[in-house]
């Protein structure tokens, strides 16, 4: 793990030690941790962009579930927007913003669905209501009313008045295995430090670049 005391005390226009980082999970990881006791809500959250058959790109905020050497881990409806681009085209990219801290994460990479063990340990995590409403919700297409949510959702809470809610077979989840991964602080006058690691496949070194702002 980067040693990161210097993090805390920086100078106006340098960076502490993070451009030191001679590896991007564990810089993430100290990020993640100082976000998770400053941003008011869900410090996991990150933008996952896509692109449709016709390569118009499309953006949406989801909630990241796991990370670590493997890859940035999130669940939804494999038969959603997202899951049939993402089917269509395994490729990602995130972003991570944390306004409090003045920091920004982009991630791009590869995406590989998640295993049956994994997505079934999770959805077994979430509370029930959200566990209903995974099976209660068509996501990303059309609905009539609110009205019509509501009875779908109350259906399905009869059927499972009892026990657990097994997890929906069109629920999954989606790992995005980094090739590109960079790092920004905000510094006065637009003079922010910048590092993008890079490498050409999963398992090989990093190589680290620092960018001009």
């Amino acid at each position: 793990m980067t040693d990161t005391t210097s993090m805390k005390h920086q100078t106006p226009l340098t960076s502490g030690d993070f451009t030191a980082a001679d590896e991007p999970f564990a810089l993430f990881e100290v990020w993640l941790n100082e976000a998770t006791k400053s941003e008011p809500n869900d410090p996991n959250a990150m933008a996952l962009a896509t692109v449709d058959p016709d390569g118009l790109p499309d953006v949406r905020m989801v909630l990241m579930k796991g990370f670590d050497t493997e890859g940035f881990v999130f669940y939804s409806h494999i038969a959603s927007q997202k899951g049939r681009e993402l089917a269509a085209n395994p490729k990602a990219a995130l972003l991570f913003h944390w306004k409090s801290l003045r920091r920004q994460v982009r991630i791009r990479g590869n995406v590989t669905p998640v295993t049956d063990t994994e997505a079934d340990a999770y959805f077994a995590t979430r509370p029930k209501q959200a566990q209903i409403g995974a099976w209660a919700s068509k996501q990303s297409q059309e609905l009539e009313s609110r009205f019509a949510f509501e009875q779908a959702i109350a259906k399905v809470a009869a059927r499972y008045v009892i026990g657990e809610v097994p997890r929906p077979p069109g629920w999954s989840g989606w790992r995005i295995t980094p090739m590109r991964i960079e790092f920004w602080h905000d510094r006065p006058f637009r003079l922010h430090d910048r590092i993008e690691f890079r490498r050409d496949a999963a398992g090989q070194k990093w190589s680290k670049t620092r960018m001009y702002p």
